[in-house]
């Protein structure tokens, strides 16, 4: 078989396509994956809409980051991978690489893990982008462990579900921030809920942490949030992080507070082919959280293929109720 079934975008917001093109070959540090699932996030619908030139995925496009497969062949210097290895990874569908929404894509193998037991291929494709943005900011940028206090912005996201149980994972005592609807998850991930539109910044440090502020601060919505993490940030050794740092913003709060900032940007390994083999050390560490019972996804329980891409993004687009997988 030379050719294999994927869905092209033409346009920008153009509808997906679904036809034929050729079956791509592992090259060299490469394996050819089968796909079982290609997860969605909405950095996706940002691409599918024009809107993430930061992305570099240019259209016409078969688009999917996050994916879940089997390796079916092995090109040259490939290493202790072998067919029939089940695989998950943030590995596709960027800088111009072909994407997950398709039988079969050519990936390098620095971007992969053995996919965790636990999980079906449907709730592996949800985790890798997620997994390696939270892991980036809690545990390179902050070194999140035993003893400190942790505010996951945005707890019941994409992002927040992932930080929250990874931060009790190693550790940390961890409060999230919702709207009420929100509440139940954030407390059935394990972490303290705080109803952001409730109570204000300064109200729930008071209530949390004396009034002295959170070792660690994971800022994942952006925006006039990111400028109420720097208030929320502990004095002299607060530490705010956030994956969604754009834009202009005062660093007064921080600055008199003494405390730090990172900024996380998942997608430079992608782009600049520098640091590869950290994504796929990162998810082979969280596999093993991930079986060991510390961490799992939050999925939408509606069923997506190919044939329903075009309702996928609808649903991303209105809200879904959990991670979004489209299986192949």
């Amino acid at each position: 078989m030379t050719d294999m079934h994927a869905l092209i975008v033409d346009a920008v917001d153009a509808p997906f396509r679904l036809t034929t093109i050729p079956k791509p070959v592992a090259g060299v540090g490469q394996v050819l994956v089968r796909i079982s699932a290609s997860g969605l996030n909405p950095l996706d619908g940002k691409i599918r809409a024009g809107q993430a030139a930061h992305a570099r995925q240019p259209l016409p496009a078969v688009l999917g980051m996050d994916v879940a497969g089997t390796v079916e062949a092995v090109g040259p210097d490939v290493g202790d991978w072998h067919v029939g290895d089940d695989v998950y990874g943030l590995a596709t569908g960027i800088g111009g690489a072909q994407g997950s929404l398709a039988e079969y894509a050519a990936v390098d193998v620095r971007l992969l893990a053995k996919k965790p037991e636990v999980l079906s291929m449907r709730e592996a494709a949800v985790l890798p982008l997620v997994l390696i943005t939270a892991w980036e900011g809690l545990v390179d940028r902050a070194h999140v462990g035993s003893g400190h206090k942790v505010l996951i912005q945005g707890g019941a996201g994409g992002v927040g579900h992932v930080a929250v149980q990874l931060a009790i994972a190693r550790g940390a005592q961890v409060y999230a921030t919702g709207s009420a609807k929100h509440r139940s998850v954030i407390e059935g991930l394990g972490a303290t809920f705080i109803d952001y539109q409730q109570q204000t910044v300064e109200e729930y440090v008071a209530q949390h942490t004396a009034g002295e502020g959170f070792d660690i601060v994971y800022d994942t919505v952006g925006g006039e949030t990111l400028d109420a993490s720097f208030r929320a940030a502990k004095t002299y050794h607060g530490h705010v992080v956030s994956c969604l740092g754009w834009g202009q913003h005062s660093l007064a709060p921080l600055s008199f507070r003494g405390a730090t900032y990172s900024g996380v940007f998942t997608l430079l390994p992608l782009l600049t082919g520098k640091g590869r083999e950290h994504h796929g050390q990162i998810l082979a560490e969280a596999a093993r959280l991930i079986d060991a019972g510390k961490l799992k996804p939050i999925l939408d329980g509606r069923a997506f293929n190919l044939h329903s891409a075009n309702a996928a993004y609808d649903v991303l687009a209105s809200g879904a109720q959990g991670r979004l997988a489209i299986e192949i």
